[in-house]
């Protein structure tokens, strides 16, 4: 009778092992060229890249795209994310939670019709699937990025843009943070050919071309870089990060045509390196989680307009007339700082001056000097209200629109997926880099990313200290929710990550 209990005991021990075995992780890749072409000159192509993922009863796809956003902004519509999903559904079962769209938020125009490429690359990669090995690694990049919020000495924060001149150097006292960290996935045939590298990172697409052609930026040629070393045929997906408030580093230089390609090249040297540092294995579970949240909406947008206008005020006042102009501005400006004690003449000429008991030309220099700091000044309001005015349209298109909705929460869908060691938690905002940072300090997983840009677009999400910024950045003002929408989010996506 013993001798049969044990036989009992090890068989069943043998029965739950083999259950509990995840069945192998199955892999596809696909891809369509959704570039617009009659837009105008195309520097490189746009890319609908599809990851299928196949684990017994569960599918998922992953979508990366070389847009602006999916929705509210650029070429891709607001019924985008829906068709796509739904024709997904409809011809290979896929439930719509189970889809992920991330755009690269590079600033490419896309084409019209890039709904359905998107779904033919899906199908070319459903068709493709084959069983792989799964590995994850964590690079670093810090040479490629930089903070684009300036920390001013008077307490406020100011945004670098293209768009309005930045504030005096000496009045400047801290630059925010950037997050370096390249996280990779590496997927493998199992005869060990590579099939495709997933990779994470934050940074603002924005940089351009020499040409000024149509370009998927830095994200596009860091891909290529990866897809020429790989070779196989293998596919590189860029997945946008937390790169609200990360631009490419030396954006705002106006020396050298701007360059998205040294960036990429870095970038994708990086990958390259952090693939090499990764030992794929068979066990990779895979699993995903697809969740809405409901997220306060500002409610204070005239409380800000009334600052910025009264600001706007001030400023207007505080300018003061001066019978200098720009063109007498300029080489004077030069004069009194290339020669502060003498700028008007040779020092002869006030020597000369002393020795007769005049003083006619230091009297001039001080007038001058006088006109020349006021003229200063009156350009550096000018930049401020170039600032203010550009924030001051953004908060009033959003208090339009919040005022059409009656005030209700904002509902938008935040997602978990694992692929073995590899966490990646989605929101479709603009997360400022902080976010991102909190998390990843905070999940209890080694390898855990996270990914804004993502199935939809609610403008920029910053921390609730960068919401009160009495400075009005971008970020700030071109913004949809309240400040209290980062605690929600965050204990939200901690739990995600405690149930992957």
């Amino acid at each position: 009778m013993q001798r049969l209990l044990s036989i009992l005991l090890v068989v069943t021990c043998g029965l739950h092992a083999s259950t509990s075995v995840a069945a192998p992780l199955q892999a596809g890749v696909g891809k369509a060229d959704i570039t617009d072409r009659q837009h105008g000159p195309v520097n490189d192509p746009l890319y609908a890249k599809a990851l299928v993922l196949k684990q017994g009863e569960t599918a998922v796809v992953l979508i990366t795209i070389d847009a602006v956003a999916i929705g509210e902004i650029g070429r891709i519509g607001n019924d985008f994310l829906s068709t796509v999903r739904k024709q997904i559904q409809d011809e290979l079962g896929v439930p719509p939670g189970n889809v992920l769209i991330n755009a690269s938020h590079c600033h490419g125009v896309v084409r019209r019709d890039t709904a359905a490429l998107t779904v033919q690359a899906v199908k070319q990669a459903w068709q493709a699937v084959t069983p792989v090995r799964v590995g994850v690694a964590s690079g670093q990049e810090p040479r490629i990025s930089e903070n684009r919020r300036l920390h001013m000495k008077d307490g406020s924060e100011v945004d670098m843009r293209r768009a309005y001149a930045l504030p005096a150097d000496k009045d400047v006292a801290a630059v925010g943070p950037i997050d370096p960290q390249v996280g990779v996935l590496r997927l493998d045939r199992q005869d060990g050919r590579p099939l495709a590298v997933l990779y994470n990172f934050a940074c603002h697409p924005i940089m351009g071309v020499p040409g000024g052609g149509n370009t998927a930026d830095f994200p596009g040629f860091a891909s290529r870089v990866v897809e020429d070393f790989l070779g196989h045929g293998a596919m590189a997906f860029f997945v946008q990060g937390c790169a609200g408030d990360i631009n490419p580093v030396r954006y705002k230089t106006v020396t050298q045509p701007p360059d998205a390609e040294p960036l990429g090249n870095l970038l994708g040297l990086t990958v390259v390196r952090t693939c090499k540092q990764i030992k794929p294995a068979d066990d990779a579970t895979l699993r995903m989680i697809s969740q809405s949240i409901d997220l306060p909406r500002a409610t204070d947008y005239g409380k800000r307009i009334a600052a910025i206008e009264d600001e706007r005020v001030r400023l207007l006042s505080a300018l003061r007339p001066t019978d200098i102009n720009f063109k007498t501005f300029l080489p004077l400006y030069l004069q009194h700082n290339l020669s502060p004690d003498t700028p008007s003449y040779y020092a002869q000429g006030y020597l000369h001056d002393k020795a007769l008991g005049r003083a006619h030309l230091a009297k001039l220099d001080a007038k001058t000097r006088a006109g020349v700091q006021t003229y200063l000044r009156n350009i550096q309001i000018m930049e401020k209200l170039t600032r203010l005015n550009t924030n001051l349209r953004l908060l009033r298109n959003h208090q339009a629109r919040t005022v059409a909705t009656d005030g209700k929460s904002l509902t938008v869908e935040m997602a978990g997926l694992r692929i073995g060691a590899f966490r990646l938690i989605t929101f479709p905002g603009e997360l400022t880099v902080q976010v991102g940072l909190n998390l990843k300090k905070r999940s209890p997983h080694q390898h855990t990313y996270i990914a804004g840009y993502t199935n939809g677009y609610i403008y920029y999400t910053p921390t609730a200290k960068q919401r009160g910024n009495t400075g009005y950045a971008q970020e700030d003002c071109d913004c949809l929710v309240d400040p209290a929408w980062q605690k929600i989010f965050e204990a939200k996506a901690l739990d995600l990550l405690k149930r992957l």
